[in-house]
């Protein structure tokens, strides 16, 4: 498929929020946000050490200073939030923006001193005894803050002191923050020399990722291995930031084991607001499950009359068996993907087309572009955008739909408190998977040929792959990766061994060969703030398929089960959010197997498919 002037998407508008980097409301929002900090460092004198004789006598003073500085924290952490989201949308559509990258600079210093003045709010919360956490929550305005503040006292074992947590979160500005955005410099900047038909172009990787998906099985492959060969430039850098990164956050878990052990796994479940022995079990069926997965892969290479799968076939589209496939229409798209959301409620349907209308999703082409898809929020305007590079595929429509499911999920949240918009990654992908499994089906009711057909079934079957092969070998990378970094940092050949066998060990006899350079050229890998940001896109596709599943026996009560359940996700943990709106247990084997056999006959339809096509 080749990519047209008219099948790419169209470029958003960020001139609600500012007008340009040199903007007069940027500078009075960091202005302010300067402050706020300044009144909040003269409160946090009035906060004392919950076991100390001088809490016990001004207990009174305490909770009042604690319940101001939070709003404090809420005003200064809106006003700071939406400088940073503009700097980083300005980014990623051009990573050379020396402007943007100036204030992305600048916001450093700002988070560094919002870190330290509110450590000393964040510590109290953490260690003060039941009582005083009782009169802190009375204040109307902290009260809807409570499940945050339950959920983080459960951790509170893992407090340093004040002065070493200021330490930390000064020295983690130049330290695995540092290293986190030399990786996003290399991604925007990388450049790979791609063969094109007959020719050698010059091209950024986000552009040669567009490559991925083309239906030319030798294309694909020369993209990926270009892109590749741009990455073992780097792989020492590359290794040199995953060893920092992931030695980082191992040297801190030693320290917050003062208390009790910290395991490295005990932070990304936490975020994530599910347990440990829920994401054991999750893990667990998916590795019981791994047989039919990789019998979906099998049926997607035999598709291309090969014997193995290849890390180049991941974003593959269906093969042509008939017509030549032709770029879909960014406003084709659009009508698909706004009609399959608006079989679950009219409103759905109006979002969609509100996000185009109001140009909040970019989707150009670019040189300069940062590879990937994702949704972000500007929190003074409470407003969603959707970021990706839209070249016409079938898979930049499953995509689109999955972002513009985060979309909607943070509009149906944006009149709630702030403390109850943020919940967990698992979470997060629940109506962002939603929409894909929305979209696939209404595509799949629309089509008329075997082409059509194959085309969505296709797509289906790649998520299946993709979930329950992709994702949980990336799991199963992170994990040896820090269980080995304990000991030592390793080296290129070491990653790429590594990497290589836990491809092999969840795709087993169904892949062609493995991607050693997959720990370099995956973004996950190397986000700062956040480790294993992997297994919530497993969770959040079995769980919204479980979802999904529940639109027959709730009926006309769907959409509004639906929409409450995603305004719970800020404000319950993963399993009694499930307990209460599915009336299930994630934390048993019952819900996920289910929901993974719930597919199988979707294979077997894939499969009757092909068998009908090489009959013809």
């Amino acid at each position: 498929m080749q990519t047209d002037s008219n099948s790419v998407g169209p470029a958003w508008d960020l001139s609600d929020e500012y007008s340009g980097v040199d903007a007069p409301e940027i500078s009075a929002d960091l202005k302010k946000v300067s402050q706020l900090l300044d009144e909040a460092q003269l409160l946090n004198g009035a906060l004392a050490s919950s076991d100390s004789q001088a809490a016990k006598e001004s207990a009174t003073a305490s909770v009042k200073a604690a319940q101001t500085l939070t709003g404090l924290s809420e005003h200064a952490g809106t006003l700071l939030a939406n400088v940073g989201t503009y700097a980083h949308c300005l980014l990623s559509v051009d990573s050379k923006n020396e402007a943007a990258q100036k204030l992305s600079g600048q916001l450093q210093n700002y988070h560094k001193r919002m870190g330290d003045v509110f450590e000393p709010l964040s510590q109290f919360i953490d260690d003060a005894d039941e009582a005083v956490i009782t009169d802190y929550l009375a204040d109307p305005d902290v009260a809807p803050a409570e499940f945050l503040v339950r959920h983080g006292r459960e951790r509170a074992h893992e407090n340093l002191t004040l002065a070493e947590e200021s330490l930390v979160n000064g020295l983690s500005q130049d330290g695995i923050h540092a290293w986190g955005n030399l990786y996003d410099q290399l991604a925007g900047t990388l450049q790979c020399e791609v063969a094109v038909g007959n020719e050698t172009q010059t091209m950024g990787v986000a552009q040669a990722s567009g490559l991925l998906m083309n239906a030319n099985d030798g294309q694909r492959k020369n993209a990926w291995s270009a892109i590749n060969t741009a990455w073992q430039q780097h792989e020492e850098s590359c290794a040199a930031s995953l060893n920092a990164i992931s030695g980082w956050r191992l040297e801190m878990c030693k320290q917050r084991s003062r208390d009790q052990p910290v395991h490295f796994l005990d932070a990304p479940v936490h975020m994530n607001r599910i347990s440990r022995g829920t994401l054991d079990v999750l893990m667990d069926v998916a590795k019981s499950s791994s047989g039919l997965a990789q019998r979906g892969a099998l049926l997607q290479a035999r598709a291309y009359n090969k014997e193995g799968y290849g890390p180049w076939d991941l974003r593959a589209p269906a093969p042509d068996i008939g017509s030549a496939g032709q770029p879909i229409p960014f406003d084709t798209a659009i009508e698909i993907i706004a009609q399959a959301y608006g079989q679950i409620e009219p409103e759905m349907e109006t979002f969609v087309r509100m996000m185009v209308e109001k140009k909040w999703v970019e989707g150009t082409v670019g040189g300069h572009k940062v590879p990937g898809a994702y949704c972000t929020r500007f929190p003074k305007s409470k407003t969603p955008r959707v970021y990706m590079t839209y070249m016409g595929g079938q898979s930049d429509i499953i995509t689109l739909a999955h972002e513009l499911g985060h979309a909607f999920h943070a509009w149906v949240m944006r009149d709630l408190p702030q403390s109850q918009q943020s919940y967990g990654m698992s979470l997060a992908e629940t109506a962002s998977t939603f929409g894909e499994t929305l979209v696939r089906d209404a595509l799949l009711a629309r089509a008329e040929s075997q082409q059509e057909r194959l085309d969505i079934m296709w797509e289906e079957i790649s998520a299946f792959t993709a979930f329950l092969l992709n994702i949980p070998a990336r799991y199963e990378f992170e994990h040896r990766l820090y269980q080995a970094r304990a000991e030592r940092p390793l080296r290129p050949d070491e990653l790429k061994q590594m990497m290589s066998e836990s491809w092999q060990e969840w795709y087993g006899d169904a892949l062609a060969e493995p991607d050693p350079l997959f720990w370099a050229s995956k973004l996950h890998f190397y986000i700062s703030g956040l480790s294993f940001y992997n297994f919530p896109y497993l969770f959040g596709y079995l769980f919204s398929l479980g979802v999904y599943a529940k639109r027959d026996e709730f009926g006309s009560e769907f959409y509004s089960r639906y929409a409450n359940l995603l305004r719970d996700t800020g404000r319950l943990s993963a399993e009694d959010l499930a307990e209460k709106h599915l009336g299930v247990k994630i934390d048993e084997p019952e819900f996920w197997q289910t929901t993974v056999q719930s597919l199988a006959p979707r294979i077997d339809a894939f499969e009757t498919l092909l068998d009908e096509i090489v009959a013809k």
